[in-house]
């Protein structure tokens, strides 16, 4: 039987899906290597969210591809976004891959293998909107400290840049009990952080329950579970409800964090954006979870969408310098093709993007380093991830710190710690505009 080894890319609701498929082939008793120069078959689950994305699964499947060519490899089966976007483009253009499998046919990864074993190209797209959401999955999560867990798949915002629509499909929730028990079983592996994720996960209930559901989910997470902490991403702004606002300030397992891509600020760019709502609302919405003593705010932004003015972008760094985001990254416009924006006029010219994103960088960097500054001699309890032995220090988070966007908390220790264990640290010093150097209390 075949050695398969394993390319996962992109975000973490992509690293979800390559957890299923480790799953179906453990199952059918493959054996897993974690190096791919020492598999018969190596899979490659891409991104093609945006045009570096796409670049980054393209210089993948030509890395593993040399393998192909010059060691011992006998098959590459690509699967993921970029399979499911440019399906037989990729049999045609790459004549090096064996199978492709679009995001609707996750679950026959073995079907895949088994072909490519017998020396067949072997291609399936199912319908992306009745793939079966959850299942087993094999936890990648080496530390054991924290997990990602999917309620919900696709999106209907359509925003006018956007090619998820095209790749994931339209909205589907998880059943509610359905969630609760793959946490049960999560954290009964030691896992202390879930950490909930979706295309957007605000709107998580109201295709199966007709409203919004993502307050009573993490309610019943919270009770139902033993989970330590509770962490949400990718939440947008128009459905940040009374519920959930409250559920921040009284959810004692909801860690103080919300990440909220509000993509830009003026009402006209969020229009041509298909944005639901306008700036008004996205100021309220900042101004409301300000209230919430602790909350560490995170954001994006897109910079040079079609038509965003010297004005537009005055106005986003201005709201920037006013809402004062704990954690905030910017993305240049990446023109996609398929989707609205794509054509567009008034396209904005590529050096014109780069300025305006490292000009909006500056204005966060300044944000930052008074954050850094507060947070100085700070008392907190952070997350054990593991121990750096050539630095010889502890790898820890903070409520503040999603993993693997977000920064860490090295920290030094009076006695040992395993990855999952909480420590009660002190902020001693500011490494870089993301870390900090800390020591057990």
């Amino acid at each position: 039987m075949s050695k398969i080894g394993f390319v996962s890319l992109g975000c973490p609701k992509n690293q979800l899906d390559t957890e299923v498929m480790l799953a179906h082939l453990f199952k059918a008793e493959y054996e897993i290597t974690p190096e791919p120069t020492e598999a018969d078959i190596v899979i490659i689950n891409t991104c093609a969210f945006i045009n570096d994305a796409k670049k980054e699964s393209i210089d993948n499947i030509l890395d593993i591809a040399w393998l192909k060519e010059n060691a011992n490899l006998k098959g590459i089966v690509v699967t993921g976004c970029l399979a499911e976007r440019y399906r037989d483009e990729l049999l045609t253009e790459f004549p090096e891959i064996d199978a492709v499998l679009g995001t609707g046919s996750v679950h026959s990864i073995v079907d895949a293998v088994k072909k490519v074993e017998n020396g067949e190209r072997f291609s399936e797209y199912k319908d992306k909107n009745e793939v079966a959401l959850g299942g087993d999955r094999a936890v990648l999560t080496e530390d054991k400290a924290y997990a990602y867990l999917k309620i919900s798949e696709g999106c209907n915002n359509r925003c006018t840049y956007c090619a998820i629509p095209l790749i994931r499909g339209k909205f589907r929730s998880r059943p509610m009990d359905e969630i609760i028990e793959e946490a049960r079983s999560l954290v009964s592996m030691g896992i202390k952080e879930l950490i909930v994720i979706g295309q957007d996960t605000t709107a998580y209930g109201v295709d199966i329950y007709g409203e919004y559901k993502l307050h009573e989910l993490l309610s019943r997470l919270a009770k139902e579970t033993d989970v330590a902490w509770l962490r949400i991403l990718y939440c947008y702004p128009d459905k940040i409800t009374p519920e959930l606002i409250n559920e921040l300030k009284t959810n004692e397992k909801l860690v103080k964090y919300i990440d909220i891509p509000v993509q830009h600020i003026s009402d006209s760019v969020l229009k041509k954006m298909n944005r639901r709502g306008d700036g008004k609302l996205v100021r309220e919405v900042m101004k409301k979870l300000r209230e919430i003593e602790g909350i560490a705010i995170r954001s994006t932004a897109i910079v040079g969408f079609p038509g965003e003015s010297e004005d537009n972008f005055n106005e986003l760094c201005e709201f920037i310098r006013e809402v004062k985001f704990d954690r905030f990254g910017a993305f240049t416009y990446s023109r996609e093709e398929d989707t609205p924006a794509y054509n567009l006029p008034d396209q904005i010219d590529e050096q014109v993007k780069q300025d305006r994103y490292d000009i909006l960088m500056r204005e966060q960097l300044s944000v930052i380093e008074e954050y850094n500054e507060n947070r100085l001699g700070k008392k907190i309890t952070v997350l054990c991830e593991g121990y750096d032995t050539a630095e010889k220090i502890y790898v820890a988070r903070s409520e503040h710190d999603a993993p693997d966007i977000d920064g860490k908390i090295f920290f030094t220790a009076k006695k040992r710690h395993r990855a999952g264990d909480f420590v009660k640290v002190k902020i001693v010093e500011v490494l870089d505009d993301f870390d900090f150097l800390a020591k057990e209390i």
